[in-house]
């Protein structure tokens, strides 16, 4: 049932991947290591306090970041932040209805948005959001315009303009950071680059062990192969 739950979720973002991103927006490529435990612990730990409230990662359990090195005590003080238990899911800490009520539309579920979206997606809106009065949250974002989500986030980037310039009859759009923010740029790149990092193994906590396995499978069966081979050879001899 929980599969099927995964692949509805899936086939409701693709849709969104598809429009979310303005037309020819280049993406940067997040630099992900799924085996860097001590980025993704630097990520789950972003994510518990700047995602968490607002959006729910439902697929996903406290203890399971045991894969990340955590012990049974430091998920309970660094990851929950409620009364919740280490075999709780992670759940938003924010209804539905307020959340419809407070930004137009219910903040969606992030436990396979890494999937739906792209590792490098992410990473480059997470950094895009700039100064829009014109919008309800005073925010807008380059990847995706017009975007319901604030910039959670501000306080570490500082505030960013949006510079158009015109380059042989085409708009070039660039962001100049007006406020700068507590910390640098490249600290903030690294901030994003783990959260991402961590919303990527979020997306399927698996992954490092389906591709060991993966490579277990593949030598058995070309071990079998060459096996099978010299049986059939064998068989075949006195024909032959």
């Amino acid at each position: 049932m929980n599969k099927i739950k995964i692949l509805i979720f899936i086939f409701l973002l693709v849709p969104l991947a598809a429009f979310a991103a303005e037309p020819g927006m280049p993406l940067d490529s997040a630099p992900i290591n799924s085996k860097d435990n001590e980025s993704l612990q630097r990520g789950a730990e972003a994510f518990v306090n700047n995602c968490l409230s607002c959006h729910g990662a439902s697929y996903m359990r406290y203890n399971r970041h045991r894969d990340l090195g955590y012990s049974e005590p430091e998920i309970l003080d660094k990851l929950i932040l409620t009364d919740q238990k280490t075999g709780d899911l992670m759940l938003s800490a924010m209804r539905e209805k307020e959340g419809e009520e407070w930004f137009g539309v219910v903040p969606p579920d992030l436990s396979v948005t890494a999937r739906a979206l792209g590792a490098d997606w992410l990473y480059t809106y997470l950094r895009a959001f700039y100064r829009d009065d014109s919008t309800v949250s005073g925010w807008n974002n380059l990847v995706f315009d017009r975007v319901a989500m604030p910039h959670v986030l501000w306080k570490l980037q500082g505030e960013q303009t949006l510079v158009v310039e015109t380059s042989e009859g085409k708009e070039i759009k660039k962001l100049h950071l007006e406020v700068p923010g507590t910390l640098t740029a490249t600290e903030y790149d690294q901030y994003v680059a783990d959260l991402v990092n961590y919303m990527v193994y979020l997306s399927e906590p698996i992954a490092n062990y389906r591709r060991e396995l993966g490579m277990y499978v593949m030598l058995f069966l070309f071990f079998m192969l060459g096996l099978t081979y010299a049986l059939k050879r064998e068989y075949w001899r006195d024909i032959h």
